[in-house]
């Protein structure tokens, strides 16, 4: 059954109805597939919400309509191109010019790029937004994520993180040809790799970290990437709806905030490591974090 998950995942530690209410939540890539869906429930349960797009009209449509749901928090917009670490930079510092504590930051946006293609800063797409962006805004909103401590901080991996373990010698996939699916899952190791390191470092600032994994859903993203597979699995993939849940449970439940450094799905913590040659060491999380901050100077 395509959400049986999903629906067991409902009834575990069910939420209060106003259970953001008075909470600050930074959410990227909230415009479109779970990001969005993530948004109106967050909005539903009386967070005051950042949005976090890329493009202004889009983002502005969005934040029209999480406000007319009739939400009891406040709605604001930022726009950045979350693949640009200036971007992330001046985002930063209007969040903290703005909202001197912020409780809860999701690390949402994402993207699966077909060709290696590099930014104008002269990074990998890829890594730069789906590993590298979430370590630099993560690192400088740690400010006023301690301001409103307790705090979480919640990353979205993918299940295609199973696949794949880091390779530090070819963070950039530079070397050999390149496979935008394995790109993307390698990027998603490594942000499950750095939940666990923040979850220990975090751990004095009362600010717990987690990740998971929406299942496959039903998603523009998906379906543009993707086309085969999404083709082939569209009769069993989850709603938006039913990918965001576990985001939102994780923002919101007492139970998460109790806990740090986990990897979930449907509300339940999973495993991290399924196949052979994907586990790093603690050697490697570290390396992989010196490597982020030479890349984010």
């Amino acid at each position: 059954i395509r959400d049986r998950g999903y629906r067991l995942g409902k009834h575990r530690w069910p939420l209060p109805r106003k259970a953001l209410r008075g909470r600050s939540v930074v959410l990227t890539g909230g415009t479109s597939g779970i990001g969005r869906a993530a948004a109106f429930q967050l909005v539903q349960l009386g967070a005051d919400l950042v949005l976090v797009g890329r493009n202004r009209e889009k983002t502005e449509r969005v934040g029209r309509l999480l406000r007319a749901t009739g939400g009891s928090g406040n709605v604001a917009i930022e726009i950045a191109d979350l693949s640009l670490m200036a971007d992330i930079r001046a985002l930063a510092e209007r969040i903290a010019n703005r909202h001197p504590a912020v409780h809860v930051l999701i690390n949402n946006a994402g993207a699966l790029f077909k060709h290696r293609e590099t930014t104008v800063e002269g990074i990998e797409k890829t890594l730069a937004t789906d590993l590298l962006g979430p370590f630099l805004l993560t690192d400088l909103l740690r400010p006023v994520l301690t301001a409103g401590r307790p705090a979480r901080v919640v990353n979205v991996s993918s299940g295609g993180m199973y696949t794949r373990g880091i390779d530090l010698s070819n963070l950039d996939s530079a070397q050999g040809d390149y496979n935008g699916a394995e790109a993307y899952a390698r990027a998603k190791r490594g942000l499950v790799m750095l939940t666990e390191l923040w979850a220990r470092d975090l751990a004095a600032s009362a600010i717990s970290v987690h990740a998971m994994h929406p299942g496959w859903v039903d998603t523009p993203g998906l379906q543009e990437s993707l086309a085969a597979f999404h083709q082939q699995m569209r009769p069993w993939l989850r709603t938006p709806e039913e990918g965001a849940d576990t985001i939102t449970w994780l923002a919101a439940a007492a139970e998460a905030g109790r806990t740090s450094g986990l990897f979930w799905r449907d509300r339940l913590p999973r495993a991290t490591h399924v196949f052979p040659g994907t586990r790093a060491s603690a050697q490697d999380s570290r390396e992989l974090q010196r490597q982020l901050e030479d890349l984010a100077r």
